[in-house]
């Protein structure tokens, strides 16, 4: 702390000036004010620590950002492994044993076909949400791919040629496939009802608090608690009807060759 007077340096305790003598009674507060922010200046870093914090948290956050797109390459991997190679898998499994092993009715099969995709489609968009585009492009390799792979496996055992060689049989194959991509559909469009009502379910108590605060008022003798159980149902049971719609054009192709015939 120093003198306003001399500028000489002065103790804490002191309230006259050892070198020039005067009384700095009335200056003290001001003087210890002074100290303390010069203390508080003499704490902050410099320029030069804040950038070098600033480029270390940088390095940080693209070490982290590298991670995140690593697991996320190999999240992809796990998904198309588990929800689309080993339901293909599984359906030429289904088809080597129903027409090779035991030589059995291909309504078997069929039913097979409908049932078995919708449940990976399920607990895939159940989990978490998904763009709806790179899954269907999977949609269709997995129709095309298994029509394909039980078309190659009935060739080893007749020697039959592996693509379609009429009109009848190229609409039986197109049939097979568009039955298999829409059980995965449905799956997928139950999931996301099911993603969709675990998030509205986190979202329960705003809303509720929303709709209380807002019930005293109406418009026209509508209440608006009424209006938003409407807007949820609605929402609720709209994917609902939309997968089922789903469902009986994926039974529909799947059947109509057999049951028709």
């Amino acid at each position: 702390m120093n003198c306003p007077y001399c500028l000489s340096e002065v103790s804490v305790d002191a309230y006259v000036c050892n070198i020039c003598s005067r009384d700095i009674y009335l200056f003290k507060p001001m003087m210890l004010k002074v100290a303390d922010l010069e203390d508080k200046l003499a704490a902050i870093p410099s320029a030069e620590v804040y950038e070098l914090r600033i480029a270390e948290l940088e390095n940080l956050l693209e070490e982290q950002n590298h991670q995140l797109e690593k697991r996320s390459f190999f999240t992809w991997i796990f998904d198309i492994t588990l929800y689309l190679i080993v339901p293909l898998l599984l359906l030429l499994l289904a088809h080597w044993l129903i027409t090779v092993v035991y030589d059995t009715k291909m309504i078997y099969l069929r039913i097979i076909s409908i049932v078995l995709p919708l449940p990976f489609a399920y607990f895939l968009f159940k989990s978490h949400a998904h763009r709806l585009l790179p899954w269907f492009m999977g949609v269709v390799f997995l129709a095309i791919t298994s029509v394909i792979g039980m078309s190659w496996i009935t060739s080893l055992v007749d020697k039959s040629p592996v693509w379609p060689q009429n009109l009848f049989e190229w609409k039986e194959v197109l049939e097979y496939s568009v039955s298999i991509a829409f059980s995965f559909l449905t799956g997928m469009l139950l999931g996301r009802v099911a993603y969709a009502s675990k998030q509205r379910r986190r979202q329960a108590g705003v809303m509720n608090a929303l709709i209380q605060l807002a019930s005293t008022q109406s418009a026209g003798g509508v209440s608006i608690q009424g209006v938003h159980g409407l807007m949820k149902s609605l929402q609720e049971y709209g994917g609902t009807v939309v997968a089922l719609g789903t469902t009986a054009v994926s039974i529909y192709t799947g059947l109509k060759g057999i049951v028709g015939g």
